[in-house]
């Protein structure tokens, strides 16, 4: 697994082929899509990590973002076309007492111009051909809003909020509230779960790597699992699971999902169930077995 920095100007899936390119990876996602606008973390996993890319899309995420008042588009960013233009005169103090206003539970409209799906179609075909289809709110979570900077007509926030959140549409909303209208200008993802932007790596920064350090930039796949307990199987244990049998487990562990090691080797995701049994859910491939020498 790989933790990116992806520049602004290009899709989560350009930056993970041109990532892909330089470990000539066969297999290789990412983990939660970025827009274009949009930079910072994206962590990509190649090879048998990508069994567990989906496990980061329900984490929690923190970003930085630049919202601009009085200029509405028809995207909610700056990448959409200008609907009106009004004055701004709005303080601070105006603007802390309508973000304490999203904190917490909010419901949130999607946007059109999302990838949600309507009858097999992402809602972003309909808003290209002028078709504006009926959504239902989404529940969101919003932990922390903070005004960083507040320079008139351009805020500096920063946001931790659940899977789902739409900052571009809290940006609108945020306008709506207060009077104006307002667009998000730029928008910077910092963490997944436990995972920092200050660990990430650029495109160039990783191009510009020995071969050898591009591999020590790697984490390994149960990076994506760290919040998880961990089980430790013996050597007996570890042959079955690996043949994909459940194993009986003692009932004094909390239910749920666990990452699963033999021998100090992570060997996978298994499911601990209320009838005693220890089920595997993902796991790694095995490797090869080593022939002897003098085979």
């Amino acid at each position: 697994m790989l933790l990116l920095d992806k520049p602004a100007g290009i899709s989560s899936n350009a930056a993970l082929q041109m990532a892909r390119r330089h470990y000539n990876a066969l297999k290789a996602g990412h983990t939660g899509t970025l827009d274009p606008l949009a930079t910072g973390l994206l962590p990509l996993c190649f090879g048998e990590a990508t069994k567990f890319a989906g496990e980061l899309l329900d984490a929690d995420k923190s970003y930085d973002a630049i919202v601009q008042l009085g200029v509405t588009t028809d995207t909610a960013d700056a990448e959409g076309r200008v609907l009106e233009v009004r004055p701004v005169a709005v303080a601070a103090t105006e603007v802390e007492a309508a973000l304490a206003g999203f904190c917490g539970a909010i419901a949130q409209l999607p946007p059109m111009h999302s990838a949600l799906k309507r009858d097999g179609k992402p809602l972003y075909e309909y808003a290209r051909a002028g078709i504006e289809v009926e959504r239902a709110p989404r529940q969101v979570f919003i932990s922390d809003l903070r005004l960083l900077e507040f320079g008139g007509d351009r805020l500096s926030l920063r946001i931790d909020c659940s899977k789902g959140t739409y900052v571009r549409t809290l940006a609108a909303d945020l306008g709506r509230r207060l009077g104006c209208g307002a667009h998000l200008a730029a928008l910077r993802r910092t963490r997944i779960g436990s995972l920092q932007l200050a660990a990430a790596l650029t495109l160039d920064q990783l191009a510009a790597l020995p071969l050898e350090a591009r591999d020590e930039a790697l984490a390994p796949a149960d990076s994506l699992l760290v919040e998880l307990p961990r089980i430790e199987l013996d050597a007996e244990q570890t042959r079955r699971l690996r043949l994909g049998q459940a194993l009986p487990w003692p009932a004094t562990l909390a239910l749920g999902r666990r990452r699963v090691y033999g021998g100090g080797r992570f060997l996978g995701l298994c499911l601990l169930g209320a009838d005693g049994w220890l089920r595997p859910q993902r796991l790694l491939a095995q490797p090869p077995a080593e022939v002897p020498r003098n085979a």
